[in-house]
């Protein structure tokens, strides 16, 4: 009798879910600090980061933000959501909160989880503490068991899409009409890093990382991107130069 061979995937042994990072979770790095987002203690000190810098809200769902009092609101209902885990992000150098990101669609059971909602102030941007941020919520997902670790964007945000493939996150592609956001339709790229790739991608994070990295001026010697590039399993299209 003929049987007809189905291909199966690898099966993974013991596999135990994640716990979800909870509303306690507090990331400590030399260059910034990670706190779980509360109107009461941010708000004030976050809207003066971003006054008179609407551009930083162009492709989220929600902002600009016209008062203190209307951001304020705004953080009180993420504090609310259950779904979703907001940081504040303090940057030491200047001990100053500059920006926020958060995980989303955490998924223990998948052992997947989303970093998402990033807005960094432009004081923030480029930074070593927007660099380390980020890699402070990849360590946590990998070192407490996530497989995944997605970031998706606005197809049309570039700087977005280049923040992830600098990070080491592969591209897997662009999901069209995803959403609808601000009364516009919303092509959503998608990335993604593995739990397999980490120990290479965590050695990338700590060379660049490292205080020997960049001169007295503070320009960096080794680019993140280059020390990632082999990590990444598919190049962006649309950042091909």
């Amino acid at each position: 009798m003929f049987t007809l061979y189905r291909p199966h995937h690898d099966p993974v042994p013991d596999w135990t879910p994640p716990p979800a990072p909870g509303d306690t979770l507090v990331l400590e790095g030399a260059y910034c600090r990670l706190e779980p987002l509360v109107a009461d203690q941010h708000a004030a000190l976050l809207y003066r980061a971003y006054v008179g810098q609407d551009h930083v809200w162009a492709y989220l769902p929600y902002g600009p933000f016209s008062s203190s009092s209307q951001y304020h609101r705004w953080i009180r209902e993420t504090e609310e959501d259950s779904t979703v885990e907001f940081y504040a992000i303090r940057n030491k150098i200047t001990d100053a909160y500059e920006g926020v990101a958060s995980f989303l669609r955490i998924s223990p059971a998948a052992g997947s989880i989303e970093v998402g909602h990033i807005n960094f102030s432009p004081a923030l941007q480029q930074t070593r503490a927007a660099t380390e941020a980020l890699y402070l919520m990849m360590a946590w997902s990998f070192d407490a068991g996530y497989r995944r670790f997605e970031w998706k964007c606005d197809a049309l945000n570039q700087g977005s899409r280049r923040a992830a493939q600098r990070l080491g996150l592969s591209y897997e592609g662009v999901f069209r009409q995803a959403a609808v956001v601000k009364g516009r339709n919303r092509d959503t790229a998608w990335f993604a890093a593995i739990d397999a790739e980490w120990p290479a991608l965590k050695e990338a994070f700590r060379v660049w990382l490292d205080p020997a990295n960049f001169t007295a001026d503070g320009a960096q010697i080794e680019r993140l991107s280059d020390l990632t590039q082999l990590v990444r399993t598919a190049e962006d299209p649309s950042l091909v130069t």
